[in-house]
């Protein structure tokens, strides 16, 4: 069994953010099952989690098929090693009908709403490279603002299943500023609605 790929010690990598249009496979390695018949997010849950877990690959297939792409990919030596959930808020369902996150004043605002770091890139920052790209990918797509619904830790840690959506400080070191309190939470920690605006 070839040995799972790790974050290099014994050099600089080079390290860059790509979207995810026209490279399924590759989002399928970072955020996909190992078995094809195994049950999964695909990162569905805001999307549209009604979509039956088997046909979930081939939703999200269809979306980094199509313009703008579902989210950006971080590689690190041209290997992925991270996603990040960026898109017009508009196309979350889940965020559409929720009552526990408001809806933003600006229509288009898109929304960062889940991270991914395969185990072996973790503690290297990547997070960080994930949303500067996302920022990156929405303002390219004319968004007015980027939002996203992190976990306040108070500064304490969060385990990694329940930090998908990111910290509150993650967010304020890439200029997002606290909008709204919600009634959401993470982990059993309270989340934030934080925005960034672009235009």
């Amino acid at each position: 069994m070839p040995a799972r790929p790790r974050y290099p010690t014994d050099h600089q990598p080079v390290i860059d953010v790509r979207p995810a249009l026209g490279r399924f496979d590759d989002f399928a390695v970072v955020v996909g099952t190992q078995r094809p018949d195994a049950r999964g997010c695909w990162c569905m849950s805001y999307r549209d989690s009604r979509v039956p877990a088997l046909e979930r690959p081939g939703y999200m297939r269809a979306e980094c098929a199509a313009e703008p792409g579902p989210g950006v990919l971080v590689y690190v030596d041209d290997v992925a090693a991270g996603w990040c959930s960026i898109a017009p808020r508009s196309s979350y369902r889940r965020l559409l009908n929720s009552r526990t996150i408001p809806v933003p004043d600006q229509p288009d605002t898109w929304a960062a709403v889940c991270f991914v770091v395969r185990g072996g890139y973790r503690k290297h920052g990547l997070m960080h490279r994930l949303l500067a790209g996302a920022v990156d990918h929405a303002a390219k797509h004319r968004a007015e603002a980027v939002e996203g619904y992190p976990v306040d830790t108070e500064d304490g840690r969060i385990d990694v299943i329940s930090g998908y959506v990111g910290t509150v400080g993650l967010f304020e070191r890439a200029g997002f500023e606290r909008v709204k309190s919600t009634s959401s939470r993470s982990g059993g920690q309270p989340r934030w609605v934080m925005r960034k605006t672009l235009t």
